[in-house]
């Protein structure tokens, strides 16, 4: 299906449009008077810090019973590889003394002479 030469033209004239429409909404933003910054009220500094003190209990809560949670998971996990560690080293220690351990010399066996 080929394109006319109108309904080029006619989608360019929409972009055309529609590219004006965006620059002159970026380029006619009104000019901003600048406030002054509102001054706190030491009832707001107050209630400031008050949240900021309540939300830092609230976490610390949170943390300590997450921890208090995992405890003994941690302490279990630590056990086991305390215990795997132990097994490790009296196997190693096992091998040791058993490898070296003198053993009875193997009897000669003759090779008969040609």
């Amino acid at each position: 299906m080929m394109r006319t030469r109108h309904d080029q033209d006619e989608q360019s004239r929409a972009f055309y449009e529609l590219s004006a429409i965006v620059l002159n909404l970026l380029r006619s933003s009104p000019p901003s008077r600048r406030l002054p910054p509102p001054q706190i009220t030491p009832a707001g500094f107050a209630s400031m810090f008050l949240g900021i003190s309540l939300s830092l209990m609230l976490c610390g809560s949170v943390t300590f019973f997450i921890g208090f949670v995992l405890m003994p998971w941690v302490i279990g996990l630590f056990m086991v590889l305390y215990v795997a560690g132990i097994v490790t080293t009296l196997s190693d220690f096992g091998t040791f003394i058993f490898r070296y351990l003198p053993t009875a010399p193997e009897p000669r066996k003759d090779v008969p002479a040609w």
